[in-house]
């Protein structure tokens, strides 16, 4: 499995931190560099909340879009938020492939 990987970036609501951390397992034992969220806001890391941060966060997270290869949208239940449709939409106007966890409706 040694060679040329694909650099996917995980897109989603970050209550599913379980998902997350399942899905960059999985991933990246198929051959991908798995770019994920550095905080999980929803799942307890306060620190997202604090003036400013998520607004970074939420740019840093586009940044990190623009070095992957595709997205991979962690959509339990098919939830989809605000913040990742933005993230959709944006990979998808860079012309990314995106791949999600369940199927869409």
């Amino acid at each position: 499995m040694v060679g040329k990987y694909r650099v996917v970036t995980l897109c989603g609501s970050t209550r599913f931190k379980d998902a997350f951390l399942e899905a960059q397992k999985r991933l990246t034992l198929a051959g991908n560099i798995v770019i994920s969220v550095g905080l999980f806001g929803h799942a307890g890391d306060e620190e997202v909340w604090t003036e400013g941060v998520k607004e970074m966060l939420d740019d840093m997270h586009k940044r990190k879009i623009d070095m992957a290869d595709e997205i991979y949208v962690i959509n339990v239940g098919g939830y989809i938020g605000a913040s990742t449709r933005s993230e959709i939409d944006y990979a998808a106007a860079s012309g990314k492939p995106i791949r999600y966890l369940e199927p869409v409706q």
